[in-house]
């Protein structure tokens, strides 16, 4: 396996020398986006967008709603594509499954790529199939063979859309007995060894923490942030299991809670300014709502601007 997109850590001493121009441009090759904050686009705010041309650092979709060769869902992202930075995130790759990937259904994603050039392209380290696509992103064992697997299907794909792409890390709700690898090591063996980039999902992170009982700060830490080239930012659904115990559920409906938030501040204060996204997916409020979540990042992103990823 060849890796694509292998880079090099920059060295902190020559850069606290040498300061990088405005603007930065994130350590990962594999993202182009501005170092700006961004919101996913839905269809119920294309004309608001369209009559405010809001100024905002880029727009990112599903993969999975554009795969048609026409109507009108391509013909809003060419839209917004003509005057934004675009990020594309699939959710149906199924990177982890343990079977072939589907090659029918990477050529589509291929297509949509090659089609729209966006400046990123980012899946998931899951699941997402059994006989037909699932309804959900699914865990995987954390073990050697599943490293394997997942290590063979970022080669694939990277190779096939010619490009190095983002991996997310998951928001869990069960772990497997047989895992023989924290979940940040897993990561770290599988961007070290396909040259791939990290998208940091810090709500996943705070979601997995909750339901587990580990230290969130501790799990961000054991990452190799200089990887990161790009960070989600969302809600969540919280509730309590059959036990009494917190649960927390990555659902996307909502403002970005308090910890995500200081969280984040935290991240960026070691990597400095990272493309970030706000991810509202359900009962989704007016876009100004959207906009409104996105001007705190950019505050956060603002506070931090002269500093580089090699602060990791």
């Amino acid at each position: 396996m060849t890796p694509i997109g292998r880079v090099d850590p920059l060295d902190a001493a020559t850069l606290s020398q040498t300061p990088p121009e405005e603007p930065m441009t994130p350590m990962h090759p594999a993202s182009r986006l501005p170092l700006r904050a961004g919101v996913g686009f839905k269809p119920e705010h294309f004309e608001a967008i369209r009559a405010g041309r809001p100024d905002i650092g880029f727009f990112e979709v599903h993969a999975e709603n554009h795969l048609g060769a026409g109507g009108p869902s391509l013909r809003r992202l060419e839209a917004i594509r003509a005057d934004h930075a675009l990020s594309i995130h699939g959710v149906g790759l199924s990177i982890g499954h343990p079977g072939p990937l589907d090659a029918l259904h990477l050529e589509r994603v291929a297509g949509l790529v090659e089609r729209f050039q966006p400046e990123v392209f980012s899946e998931h380290l899951a699941w997402s199939s059994h006989g037909g696509a699932l309804a959900d992103l699914l865990p995987l064992p954390y073990t050697r063979e599943t490293l394997a697997i997942v290590v063979d299907h970022v080669d694939a794909v990277q190779t096939r859309l010619k490009r190095p792409i983002l991996i997310e890390n998951p928001a869990t709700y069960v772990r497997f007995d047989e895992s023989t690898l924290a979940e940040a090591d897993f990561l770290a063996e599988v961007l070290a060894a396909t040259g791939c980039g990290l998208l940091l999902d810090v709500a996943n992170v705070a979601v997995s923490a909750t339901n587990h009982g580990f230290d969130a700060t501790a799990y961000l830490a054991a990452l190799p942030l200089e990887t990161v080239g790009e960070i989600h930012l969302a809600g969540r659904f919280e509730t309590v299991d059959a036990a009494g115990l917190p649960l927390f559920v990555d659902a996307h409906d909502g403002p970005v809670p308090a910890d995500v938030w200081a969280l984040y501040a935290d991240v960026i204060a070691r990597i400095g300014p990272t493309p970030t996204l706000i991810e509202w997916d359900a009962d989704l409020p007016p876009f100004g709502g959207l906009l409104a979540e996105a001007a705190k990042a950019e505050a956060i992103l603002d506070r931090h601007r002269g500093t580089t990823h090699a602060a990791a």
